[in-house]
């Protein structure tokens, strides 16, 4: 049994000691959507800079990820409750649940 700080081990909790989450269901219902452009259109519009790039999973939308200062992507996420994105560059397999708010 690992500590976890509190008195109680990590099994107690149901917790497994690599601190794997539970599988999002989320990912059940994607199905492959291309990303609809390569850059974030709105912050082109607004002629701002953006940190990354995700693609919503959901319809393909491209946004500006939440490390840039807009952070169109968690806006496109509350209005469509779209749940899943997945960082746009090439050979990335990072996914993000909004629902969750964890990586996937």
């Amino acid at each position: 049994m690992v500590p976890d700080g509190s008195g109680m081990s990590l099994g107690a909790r149901g917790i497994s000691p690599n601190g794997a989450a539970p599988r999002c269901e989320h990912l059940d219902a994607l199905v492959p959507v291309p990303p609809q452009s390569s850059i974030c259109r709105e912050c082109q519009a607004a002629g701002a800079d953006w940190v990354g790039l995700v693609v919503c999973l959901t319809c393909g939308w491209v946004a500006c990820s939440d490390d840039s200062p807009r952070r169109h992507a968690l806006a496109h996420y509350e209005e469509t409750d779209h749940p899943v994105t997945r960082a746009l560059r090439p050979g990335s397999a990072r996914r993000w649940c909004y629902v969750h708010r964890r990586a996937v």
